[in-house]
């Protein structure tokens, strides 16, 4: 399939820079929600990621006519039974920063050993052009740090330790974390539909 201008459903920016980061190889002109202002914010109600991706990406290609990609992603505590999950930017409340969700994380784990704070970060990626609904997954198991490390990424990534490192997604470096993150795997999915 060949697309020239491809639309990323958000206006976060730190999600757009780590998206068109991953797409740089694909020779093609990536926009955001920022280049559309008169398009309306999406709603988040859905209660999958995949619900969320689909509607954000039908409703932003509803309002540019033009081929797009959103992602939902969730941080799911396997102890707390998957959560924040499809709720967790807004795990401390509408509007929380990341500091704030974080931070309600780790006081629902106050009590939790290390040994049973297993997590996994899974992305969701929908695709919408005309004629075409797509949806590509990632996943990445970890656990939840007992506080927060490092200065890098945003959202969860201080307090999220990857399997077979040592480190926080937040110590990483923005290329060693796109080289297998979450949103990473999901976005080579969608990468490798694009080109068979």
């Amino acid at each position: 399939m060949t697309i020239d201008t491809l639309v990323l459903a958000t206006r976060n920016p730190h999600k757009a820079e780590e998206i068109r980061a991953m797409l740089a190889d694909l020779n093609i002109t990536v926009k955001d929600m920022r280049d559309f202002p008169n398009c309306p914010e999406v709603t988040e109600d859905g209660r999958t990621l995949e619900e969320n991706a689909l509607k954000k990406a039908l409703e932003v290609h509803r309002c540019t006519g033009l081929p797009v990609i959103a992602d939902d992603t969730g941080l799911e505590v396997y102890y707390l039974l998957g959560e924040p999950g499809v709720r967790s930017a807004r795990y401390a409340g509408e509007n929380a920063t990341y500091e704030e969700n974080n931070k309600a994380l780790l006081n629902r784990l106050t009590q939790v050993p290390a040994r049973k704070r297993q997590a996994r970060f899974r992305c969701v990626v929908a695709f919408v052009a005309k004629g075409v609904e797509e949806l590509f997954e990632g996943k990445v198991e970890g656990s939840i740090l007992l506080k927060p490390r490092g200065d890098n990424g945003f959202g969860y990534d201080p307090i999220f330790r990857p399997d077979g490192d040592a480190r926080s997604y937040a110590e990483l470096t923005a290329d060693e974390k796109n080289a297998f993150s979450h949103r990473a795997r999901a976005i080579a999915s969608f990468k490798a539909f694009l080109q068979s």
